[in-house]
């Protein structure tokens, strides 16, 4: 028998892999339809800040500063055009920074903002008020992923009746966060925090 060759069944054995090659065939089609722009419209998983401080909690603490671990230089050279969005993007803010995969667990980032910045790489501790620049507050919220799940759902056809199929439906997942320490307004925090 050669791979292209189908195996000699009965009927009701045919109609079973015919039907079973229409659902293969339709789940291929879907996964082919998950594009990028698809997958951004999925619904965010809101989930409840670990850390709650009040002002008085926060003006008591020692914020730390945060200092780059280690910094690799590159061979680029400075796009001078951007140089007002890169000011802003390296104003020093005060945030908390949270780990939703591995609560508590220090987040290790690396961030390269602009060509012709250095990239960094930084430690930062979860779960207590930090001080270190805009752009490394922004990076850190940016980190999700969509998780992909299968879900039963009947599906119904004319000549067949209806079965049950497997759909792929996704959730944007919020793997960092970050937030912003106060709750007052400020040019920081502007219509969505960062």
């Amino acid at each position: 028998m050669t791979e292209n060759s189908k195996p000699k069944v009965n009927s009701n054995a045919q109609k079973e892999l015919d039907r079973a090659e229409k659902h293969f065939e339709q789940f291929s089609s879907e996964v082919k339809n998950l594009t990028l722009d698809r997958m951004n419209e999925a619904p965010k998983e809101e989930l409840e800040p670990q850390t709650k401080l009040s002002s008085k909690e926060i003006s008591k603490s020692n914020i730390p500063f945060l200092k780059p671990k280690k910094t690799v230089s590159c061979k680029e050279k400075f796009n001078e055009a951007h140089r007002a969005d890169y000011e802003f993007a390296k104003e020093r803010v005060n945030f908390v920074a949270e780990n939703n995969e591995l609560i508590g667990e220090t987040i290790d980032i690396w961030t390269r903002p602009f060509p012709g910045i250095p990239a960094e790489e930084w430690e930062v501790p979860t779960n207590k008020p930090v001080n270190g620049p805009r752009y490394l507050a922004e990076q850190i919220k940016r980190c999700t992923y969509h998780r992909l799940v299968m879900q039963d759902r009947v599906v119904s056809t004319a000549s067949e009746g209806s079965y049950t199929g497997q759909m792929i439906a996704d959730t944007i997942k919020q793997r960092l966060d970050a937030h912003p320490v106060s709750d007052k307004k400020s040019v920081f925090m502007g219509a969505s925090s960062f």
